[in-house]
């Protein structure tokens, strides 16, 4: 492979790396977002107690899945 070949592809990796790395960003602020917004009543969404407490688990679950997935991104 010649050097300019190496050059032209390298792009479009660290473009799709930076696509992928603000996409997971986005998600997990707008998961933050939520949560907070569940936790503290503030969507006018009646949520019994139980549940509320399950939906912060599986947000924190997730958020952790993908701060763990943005740090394999950042290494590869």
């Amino acid at each position: 492979m010649r050097m300019i070949d190496v050059q032209l592809t390298a792009k479009p990796r660290r473009l799709s790396k930076m696509a992928v790395a603000l996409g997971g960003f986005l998600i997990m602020m707008g998961m933050l977002l939520i949560g907070v917004a569940l936790l503290f009543n503030m969507a006018g969404i009646t949520v019994e107690s139980e549940y509320r407490m399950l939906f912060m688990w599986i947000l924190l679950t997730v958020s952790i899945c993908d701060i763990a997935a943005g740090v394999i991104l950042l290494f590869r």
